[in-house]
């Protein structure tokens, strides 16, 4: 059996982001495809694509159907996807066919990725899709054993300080405090919901045509148990050019948040506060990442949803 050639960029990534040990699992990644491709009686059916964590090879399965093999590393993000999709079980979401949890290897059906939701122009359109998937898929109360929203954001409120001290500008490490404060006046109700947690537009594809499916299904969760408010952030900051292109940023982002907190029946008060969570978090990752100042966007959709803190 030939392996496969990893793809340069991917392993860059993995080097980049997890150093030696990220190159150490790449090297055993042509070996590991090899293994499940004769422990699940598979063959390959096309070249390997990659995300940021991920390497997805397209595969037949015995019965000459197809799927997907995903292989990541393991850590606490990815050990939550498999849990998640049995939750599930394909409803509004790509279905889970095999799956080994030592390697947090994955066989999952196959979609359409050349079909994201992205290929619809209609901005509107796209995001009601999305909002509608993410409605279904909030609705189910989250598995024991998940990660949990009220640890992950209380550990956000306790480092706020110290990351703060590290921005130069006293009035980003303001702002950065403040988010913290709209976090710290929920975290008593963090909610127990399966979230997805990266639900965006290209988080969402269209089946394989012929494929007796609905029109529109969603990947790579990272699944926790929280608030659905906390799941919008994503897709107010996607397709952002979009937003750009509108000439007032503020204004389409408030449209697309109005439109999301109706059609999910949320609470708008409190929709903000958690998304203003997921602001504090992405902006904890930059200054943990050696970042000096908060990214244009995050700061963007805070001013646009809280206009006394921008």
């Amino acid at each position: 059996m030939t392996l496969i050639e990893v793809p340069p960029a991917f392993a860059a990534l993995h080097e980049q982001h997890d150093g030696a040990d990220g190159l150490a699992w790449i090297k055993t990644l042509p070996a590991l495809v090899a293994d499940f491709l004769d422990r699940w009686d598979l063959r390959r059916d096309g070249d390997p694509a990659h995300g940021m964590a991920s390497l997805v090879l397209p595969v037949r399965q015995a019965d000459d159907s197809l799927a997907v093999l995903k292989l990541q590393r393991v850590n606490e993000e990815n050990i939550g996807e498999p849990v998640g999709l049995r939750s599930w079980d394909g409803d509004g979401v790509v279905r889970l066919l095999r799956h080994d949890e030592p390697s947090c290897t994955m066989l999952l059906e196959r979609l359409d990725a050349a079909r994201p939701l992205t290929v619809l122009p209609d901005d509107e359109q796209a995001l009601t899709i999305l909002t509608g998937l993410l409605g279904r898929l909030v609705s189910l109360p989250a598995p024991a054993g998940l990660r949990r929203l009220a640890d992950i954001a209380a550990a956000m409120v306790a480092d706020t300080p110290a990351a703060a001290a590290q921005l130069p500008d006293p009035a980003e490490a303001e702002l950065l405090r403040g988010y913290a404060a709209a976090v710290a006046e929920v975290l008593d109700e963090p909610g127990d919901r399966l979230l997805h947690w990266d639900l965006h537009y290209e988080n969402v594809l269209a089946p394989l045509p012929g494929a007796n499916r609905e029109p529109w299904l969603a990947i790579d969760p990272k699944p926790l148990a929280g608030d659905p408010c906390f799941d919008l952030q994503p897709a107010l900051s996607n397709r952002w050019a979009d937003l750009v292109a509108t000439g007032d940023p503020h204004r389409a982002l408030r449209r697309r948040f109005d439109l999301m907190t109706s059609q999910l029946g949320l609470d708008r008060a409190r929709a903000t506060h958690w998304t203003l969570g997921r602001v504090l978090q992405n902006s904890l990752w930059d200054i943990e990442d050696g970042k000096l100042r908060l990214d244009p966007e995050q700061r963007a959709i805070a001013e646009a949803l809280t206009p006394h803190r921008g």
